[in-house]
């Protein structure tokens, strides 16, 4: 358990950081979203291009893993869609609102994911959370874009948007050059693969002080219908899919606790610089996303206890 508290609390405490250098006016403005394309476009891309190109996927469970996560997705998701119609009716959840919560509900943080797989297994753990990035970061892109798309906008989108939008998502690209790297064993010197990985050690720092800046403390006092529901789907839903799953899929040891991690994390800092870049309500995101960071650090403890 204290694994999983020392993984959490880093985050929340530079989350304050980005919250403090904000209310002080250090960095203001434009400026802030300077510095969070500099993390969409450039620092999480390079993180992800590093891990995937590197893993060796032939020697882990792969297939089973990624059915597993992606049919947890594809419910959690379907769940979060049926219930639109009545956050929209009952408590005036609007489309910009509802893409913050969908967000909230499917993605997942994967650099708490990846620290606490490496804390718990080592390079076993980092090497099972690869399969985990490739098989659902492209899918929760993708699915995320449509969704910002649709309802942060107000209309449908027609498929040369959708196009556009899915092609300039970093996080989809870089997943596909890193696969690339991996498959063709393409050699890239030494120093291209260390500047990748010095470029990813700054991906998760930047984006959650992104987020802390972003962040309307007030609003976690009276916690609305938007950012219970998020939280619930996420931290309680998608964690009880995934266990079902897994025992249908027959996922044991390492692998199995790779899937419940990956799960029970909280969404991803990404979420909030993709609303800021896609139309959403990026200040409901970041409430999101810090309620849910903390309550975490309650509800992965139990998830992790019951699944192991």
């Amino acid at each position: 358990m204290m694994v999983i508290v020392n993984a959490l609390l880093p985050v929340l405490m530079v989350i304050a950081c980005g919250t403090i250098v904000a209310r002080l006016g250090i960095i203001t403005g434009d400026q802030w979203r300077g510095v969070e394309k500099i993390a969409y476009f450039v620092l999480f891309p390079a993180i992800i291009i590093h891990t995937v190109a590197r893993t060796d996927f032939s020697t882990l469970p792969a297939f089973a893993m990624a059915a597993t996560l992606l049919g947890s997705i594809l419910i959690t998701a379907t769940i979060a869609l049926v219930l639109r119609p009545v956050l929209e009716r009952r408590f005036k959840v609007n489309g910009p609102r509802f893409t913050s919560v969908f967000q909230g509900a499917v993605r997942w943080n994967t650099f708490i994911g990846l620290a606490l797989a490496d804390e718990i297994m080592g390079p076993q753990g980092v090497a099972l959370l690869a399969v985990a990035i490739v098989a659902m970061i492209p899918v929760l892109n993708i699915t995320c874009v449509i969704v910002l798309s649709r309802y942060a906008h107000g209309s449908s989108p027609s498929p040369a948007k959708i196009a556009t939008d899915l092609i300039r998502n970093p996080f989809i690209w870089s997943t596909a050059l890193g696969l690339f790297l991996n498959i063709t064993g393409f050699p890239l010197p030494e120093f291209a693969m260390t500047t990748l990985k010095i470029l990813g050690s700054a991906a998760l720092p930047i984006g959650i002080v992104c987020v802390g800046a972003g962040l309307n403390l007030a609003a976690l006092r009276r916690p609305g219908p938007a950012l219970a529901s998020s939280a619930i789907l996420k931290l309680a839903v998608m964690p009880l899919v995934a266990f079902s799953l897994s025992s249908l899929a027959g996922l044991q040891g390492a692998a199995y606790l790779v899937v419940m991690i990956a799960m029970s994390v909280p969404a991803a800092s990404g979420s909030y610089l993709l609303a800021r870049q896609m139309g959403g309500d990026a200040n409901l995101m970041a409430e999101i996303l810090t309620f849910e960071t903390v309550l975490a650090g309650v509800t992965m403890p139990l998830v992790l206890l019951i699944a192991t």
